[in-house]
């Protein structure tokens, strides 16, 4: 059974991801402490993590840059390679991982096929390599305010280029994250991981050639929904859907995602962020009714992500997601994962799972004949009607298989099952038009539409 095989390779330790993990960690703490302050031990971590990519074109490259780093030549260049050596590191890292998930599912993936290059602003990007390049030489703990603000005239010129709005949103990100922890010196515990991503994220991209080119593949066909990934942070919102497009072509069904968002404000929550999507009516309808959608003339990226467009999209049948996983899910084609995306934080496969069990205790997990994986409910949003109770009661999932701190997780994204001897079935896109519990429906109407109320003092606010 499909399940248990599943649950097998979840038990299963992938050999050489721990070592290649702590070659990643030694790194990331030789940058904490700045790459102009390197003793011997943080010397030894970038010759460790050079080695390690000894086999690789980028081999000779990363070695001399550790060797010149080590030795106080703290260049650009020699930066630029040293970040290139980490994404290499755990670009492997995450192609094991899923490597292993595609052969435990079956599941036939795309090649890659690499786009040509964007045509990009030089003189902007290469203020952000500069800035990125001055906190390798400074380190995490010696980031103030004056560092962080140093990037911030040159933030003004990105956000205005739409064609650089990705490493533009990413290092306004981190300069955000910084300026929040400033002096980074008073932390207790720094998030080394997560900057250091974020970090050598925002270097390749801004590098020659690190943007695609193109609009994306237009594609027409029917979009069958599996499920809605609900991403919310204070100041934004992300509907992520992950579906199954049938070609209108009648080719290979194919594994694809499709995202709309909107910028917040952290009063914003629960079902009223549904609300802030409200450009895209259409998709929202699907989610919430649970029908298909007629796409026509989509842009279909080679990652597969649909740029979303709500007017070439049209509500079609009604079609269960738990039927279209347990026929279609199984042959469908999983798309290729861009070089600059392969990392082992961005795995998020969407599977079926069924014929388990849920034991109590904590954490949650799925019990399937003595094997378990465990269950993310952390991540149920506030917006949708899944809760831990709900899970605990399923019997059949949708989720999204991730790879988080060195384990595989499942997060809901739909269940079927028996709450209270009742059969209960819920999506996390059921209250994409409204909550349909009573009870919550009676609270909003009870507390108001801050949605609407923000938008009625905004608009009083520029006509003044």
């Amino acid at each position: 059974m499909l399940s248990v095989q599943l649950a097998e390779m979840v038990d299963q330790p992938l050999p050489g991801v721990g070592e290649a993990l702590d070659l990643v960690t030694g790194f990331d703490e030789a940058l904490t402490n700045g790459l102009a302050r390197l003793g011997e031990e943080r010397a030894s971590a970038l010759t460790d993590l050079a080695g390690a990519v000894a086999a690789t074109p980028l081999g000779d490259r990363v070695g001399e840059a550790a060797a010149k780093v080590a030795a106080g030549s703290v260049s650009e260049e020699n930066v630029t390679a040293l970040a290139g050596g980490r994404t290499a590191l755990l670009g492997a890292v995450h192609d094991a991982l899923l490597g292993r998930l595609d052969a435990a599912l079956g599941r036939e993936r795309d090649s890659w096929a690499e786009p040509p290059a964007a045509g990009t602003t030089d003189n902007l990007l290469s203020g952000c390599r500069s800035w990125l390049n001055e906190l390798a030489i400074t380190g995490w703990r010696g980031v103030d305010h004056d560092l962080v603000s140093a990037v911030s005239q040159t933030m003004e010129a990105l956000l205005a280029e739409p064609r650089l709005r990705r490493p533009a949103v990413l290092i306004d990100g981190l300069a955000a994250e910084l300026r929040a922890s400033c002096p980074v010196a008073t932390m207790e515990v720094v998030p080394a991981r997560r900057w250091a991503d974020l970090w050598a994220r925002a270097l390749m991209l801004t590098q020659a050639g690190g943007l695609p080119a193109g609009a994306g593949e237009p594609v027409s066909g029917r979009l069958l929904v599996l499920g809605v990934d609900v991403h919310e942070h204070a100041t934004a919102v992300q509907a992520q859907v992950h579906a199954i497009l049938e070609p209108a072509d009648g080719g290979q069904c194919r594994l694809v995602r499709t995202s709309v968002a909107a910028t917040k404000v952290d009063t914003i929550v629960g079902t009223a962020v549904w609300r802030l999507l409200s450009g895209a009516p259409v998709l929202l309808n699907a989610l919430a009714k649970h029908r298909s959608l007629d796409i026509k003339d989509m842009p279909l990226l080679g990652g597969g992500d649909l740029v979303w467009h709500d007017d070439r999209a049209t509500v079609g049948k009604p079609a269960d997601p738990f039927t279209t996983a347990r026929l279609q899910l199984g042959s469908a084609l999983a798309p290729a994962v861009p070089p600059l995306e392969r990392h082992p934080v961005r795995l998020a496969e969407p599977v079926l799972v069924e014929g388990y069990s849920v034991p109590k205790g904590d954490p949650m997990v799925f019990d399937f004949d003595g094997k378990t994986i465990t269950v993310d409910i952390d991540r149920l949003p506030s917006c949708g009607p899944l809760t831990p109770a709900i899970v605990r009661g399923s019997e059949s999932c949708i989720g999204l298989l991730r790879w988080d701190a060195g384990r595989w997780l499942l997060q809901p994204l739909a269940v079927q099952g028996t709450v209270k001897k009742l059969p209960v079935t819920a999506h996390n896109g059921d209250w994409a038009q409204g909550a349909t519990d009573p009870k919550i429906a009676k609270a909003e109407a009870r507390n108001g539409d801050a949605v609407a109320v923000l938008r009625e003092r905004a608009g009083r606010l520029l006509r003044k």
